[in-house]
């Protein structure tokens, strides 16, 4: 039986073990392993091909993504989309997810306004990451802003030093960079931009040294 929320936050008993990442998708749509689901639209699972060979991990869905069901299709999506392209990566090599599969917001009069998850609900959300992350197996992984990469890690660290240092996670390269909304909210936006969009392009040569020409190649045609 399945733990309440209050318990003890984990969406683990959710997970079911399969090698399917449509199964996966569809068990998500049932999680109450933490609260958020209670006010949230949906589960907005990732999206992609299963031999993509750079997968690209946000922190959660954001108001349009919580209404349509799928990852980076609001504003901060379109800036990823844009260094996506700019990097040269084909999007068919990409599988796109987020740390935390349920939107977190303040409810502003007609206003929905994004609230940062915290280490719990991050940690509750671990399994379906995990999980997707398993089946993929991909040579690359981008942890887009903090709530990824703690997620990933396990720990807190600031983008700027992890962008600094050679990370793995298991035996895929783990690449560190700003997430898209940091682009919208820069006072200065087109030095984060462009870093975000040399670190895309890092992760792409990454994915095709480490990967294999020929898995890269697959997974782009």
């Amino acid at each position: 039986m399945a733990t309440s929320p209050a318990e003890h936050p984990s969406a683990q008993p959710f997970v079911p073990e399969t090698r399917s990442l449509r199964t996966l998708s569809e068990a998500a749509a049932a999680c109450r392993g933490c609260a958020l689901f209670e006010h949230a639209t949906q589960t907005v699972f990732g999206n992609g091909r299963r031999n993509a060979v750079v997968v690209l991990v946000g922190e959660q869905p954001g108001d349009v993504e919580d209404r349509k069901g799928r990852c980076f299709v609001g504003p901060a999506g379109r800036v990823l989309w844009r260094c996506v392209e700019e990097a040269a990566i084909p999007r068919e090599a990409i599988y796109v997810t987020n740390a935390v599969k349920h939107f977190k917001f303040e409810q502003r009069g007609k206003r929905r306004i994004h609230q940062r998850p915290s280490a719990a609900e991050i940690d509750a959300c671990l399994p379906w990451l995990s999980a997707e992350l398993a089946i993929l197996r991909p040579p690359v992984i981008v942890a887009l802003g903090t709530v990824a990469l703690r997620s990933l890690l396990g720990r807190p660290l600031t983008i700027d030093a992890a962008r600094e240092q050679e990370l793995t996670l298991g035996d895929a390269h783990l690449v560190a960079t700003y997430h898209p909304s940091a682009v919208l909210r820069a006072d200065d936006p087109p030095p984060i931009e462009a870093a975000l969009t040399e670190d895309l392009r890092r992760s792409w040569q990454l994915a095709r040294r480490e990967g294999g020409g020929a898995r890269a190649n697959a997974a782009a045609s």
